[in-house]
């Protein structure tokens, strides 16, 4: 009976990976991103991508096709269509797609968790969701079940019906958090949900230093404004987002840095000034290791390829 169980749902998510395959490809003609729906964002990939360094929000990540991975300090998390990803704290990160070719393109979804939603159907559902650690890492990979996974198809399938989409898109965003709260990320998903423990003091950390992350960083103030100790503040800061505040800090300053220059083009020196960098070799010994190259050939890179059409 238990090997019959077990083959039936492996069938529920073939078909159901093969359903979203063919959707996200006709949503998706071309390489690049979409958001069909509010909060559903769609990506699409000929090739493997190299590291991209990007902060991700709050977010639940599946992938329909190919493979991804995502560093997070020192911390690698790989996964595929057999699993997700989820994010609890808006943290900087780098992605690279693994698998992906013309023929069998990487495609890839990811759903925005509100964390006043996540509050509500926690509430909701009482004593179903277990309480777990209260120190989880931010980020983690878990095995894609079929139950969680039919309610992304259906939530997929309603780029077809826009005019049935803002009511029934709501009861579908409702179930999946309800099966992330109860399901093997049970723990994490209560970061979004302001309970006991360190993790909601973690967050006000990150949403302070996203915020000022031009200020210099004086943990002893920041600490003493979050009522925690700096060796406190240091060690549950790690343990949450795999990152010290200052390696945190650094990271959202030569992203921005990095996105001035592309967008606004703005110079290295001007770039660095405004992220907070007040020595302009400092910035560029630190935009090197970060990126792998100094910022003007680093930039010249990325335009080149946008020229040529890469990532």
């Amino acid at each position: 009976m238990e090997m019959e169980t077990r083959l039936r749902e492996a069938q529920r998510l073939q078909a159901n990976t093969e359903e979203l395959v063919e959707r996200l490809l006709r949503c998706l003609p071309a390489d690049g991103p979409a958001e069909p729906l509010p909060g559903l964002h769609l990506y699409r990939a000929s090739a493997p991508l190299e590291a991209v360094h990007s902060t991700l929000q709050p977010s639940f990540c599946v992938i329909a096709k190919g493979s991804k991975e995502v560093l997070l300090g020192e911390s690698i998390y790989r996964y595929d269509p057999a699993h997700y990803l989820i994010s609890t704290v808006a943290l900087p990160r780098v992605s690279r797609v693994l698998e992906a070719s013309a023929e069998r393109p990487y495609l890839s979804l990811r759903l925005t968790l509100d964390p006043t939603l996540v509050g509500e159907v926690m509430a909701e559902a009482g004593r179903a969701v277990q309480s777990g650690r209260r120190d989880e890492r931010a980020m983690h990979v878990s095995t894609l079940d079929a139950d969680l996974q039919d309610a992304v198809l259906r939530l997929v399938r309603l780029m077809d019906a826009p005019a049935g989409a803002p009511v029934i898109q709501p009861l579908i965003v409702r179930e999946i958090i309800f099966r992330l709260l109860t399901g093997q990320q049970g723990a994490r998903m209560r970061h979004l949900a302001v309970q006991g423990g360190y993790t909601p003091v973690i967050a006000r950390a990150v949403e302070k230093l996203r915020r000022d992350f031009d200020q210099p960083l004086r943990m002893e103030e920041l600490a003493r404004e979050l009522g925690i100790s700096v060796s406190g503040l240091h060690h549950h800061f790690k343990a949450v987002t795999a990152l010290s505040p200052l390696q945190f800090q650094k990271q959202l300053r030569l992203q921005e840095a990095r996105r001035l220059m592309l967008g606004e083009a703005l110079d290295a020196a001007s770039a660095a000034y405004r992220v907070g960098y007040q020595d302009a070799s400092h910035f560029n010994r630190e935009y090197k290791s970060l990126f792998g190259s100094p910022p003007l050939r680093d930039v010249q890179r990325l335009r080149q390829e946008v020229r040529t059409g890469g990532e």
